[in-house]
C-alpha cells in the first residue's frame, strides 16, 4: 500500500471495518484510515491480493445473516468493539429491460445486499457502541437513491432509497447515545472495473474509451465537473465524516457526484 500523508494519526487506536474493503472505492477509503493510523478490518467475498500489518481481512458473504454473524464474532474476538463502521458494500447485478423482467430474486438479492446487509452489521454492533458511548457508523448509499435508472438498476436504486431513509432514522435514535451516523451518496466513480467496462463498451461500438465514457455520462444526464469521481475522492471525504473533526456531523446524506444531479 502506498503510504502518503498520517493526517496527524488522528485516528490512531480506533478499530474501522470496512466492508466490500479490497478493491473500488471501498478499497481507497480502508487505505485511507489506514493512513490516518486506525486498525482497519476489510471483508469480502474474495481476499485483497495484499494486506497491510494493521489490516485484517475476514472472507464472508454479507448478503446472507451467516457471513454477518462472522465477521461480527471474528472482530469482537479480536478486537473487543468497533469504533468506525463503514457500510460499503453494495452492487446491482440485475438485468436491463426495466421492472417486467425482475423476478422476486433479484428484488430479494439487492435488497439484501445493499441494505438488509449494512442493518445487520449496525444492529450487531450499536449496543457496544452505545455502552462505550463513542462510534461512527457510515453508509455508502448512491444518487441512484434520488436518480433511479428503471432501465437496469431499478432494485439497486430502491435498496440504497431504503438505506439513506433508514441511515437518517437510525441517527436520531443513536446520537444522543454518542453514536453518529451518516450516509454518503457517491455519483459514477471510475473504478477499475469501471474502467473495464468502458474498455468493453468502446470496442462493441468500435469507438474510443473516452467517447464510451461521455457516452455514460450522456445517459446520467451528465456529469458537470466533467468527470467519474476518484476513489479516492470518496474516501478523502469519508476519513474527514469518522475523524474528530467532524465529531456535531450527523443525520445527514452526503452527495458527492460532481454535479449529477440537476436539482436542489
Amino acid at each position: 500500500m502506498k503510504e502518503n500523508v498520517d493526517f496527524n494519526n488522528e485516528l490512531w487506536g480506533k478499530t474501522a471495518l470496512v466492508t466490500g474493503g479490497t478493491k473500488g472505492a471501498g478499497k481507497a477509503i480502508a487505505d485511507r484510515l489506514l493512513n490516518a493510523g486506525a486498525t482497519v478490518v476489510v471483508t469480502a467475498r474474495n481476499p485483497p491480493e495484499s494486506l497491510h500489518e494493521r489490516q485484517h481481512f475476514v472472507s464472508a458473504d454479507l448478503s446472507k445473516p451467516e457471513g454477518t454473524q462472522k465477521v461480527v464474532e471474528e472482530v469482537l474476538s479480536k478486537f473487543g468493539s468497533l469504533d468506525i463502521l463503514v457500510n460499503n458494500m453494495g452492487g446491482s447485478e440485475t438485468r436491463g429491460g426495466g421492472f417486467a423482467v425482475l423476478t422476486d430474486e433479484d428484488w430479494e438479492t439487492t435488497i439484501q445486499t445493499n441494505l438488509l446487509a449494512s442493518v445487520r452489521l449496525d444492529r450487531e454492533f450499536l449496543p457496544k457502541m452505545i455502552q462505550q458511548n463513542r462510534g461512527v457508523i457510515i453508509h455508502i448509499a448512491s444518487i441512484q437513491g434520488r436518480l433511479p435508472l428503471h432501465d437496469s438498476t431499478l432494485p439497486y436504486a430502491a435498496a440504497k432509497a431504503g438505506l439513506i431513509n433508514y441511515s437518517k432514522a437510525l441517527s436520531k435514535e443513536v446520537s444522543p447515545k454518542g453514536v453518529r451516523v451518516l450516509t454518503v451518496s457517491p455519483g459514477w466513480i471510475m473504478t477499475q472495473s469501471s474502467i473495464r467496462m468502458m474498455e468493453r463498451i468502446a470496442e462493441s461500438s468500435k469507438t474510443t474509451v473516452e467517447q464510451a465514457t461521455q457516452s455514460v455520462m450522456d445517459a446520467l444526464g451528465g456529469i458537470p465537473i466533467g468527470r467519474p469521481a476518484k476513489p479516492e475522492e470518496i474516501a478523502e471525504f469519508v476519513g474527514f465524516l469518522v475523524s474528530p473533526r467532524a465529531n456535531y456531523l450527523t443525520g445527514t446524506e452526503y452527495i458527492i457526484d460532481g454535479g449529477t444531479i440537476p436539482t436542489i
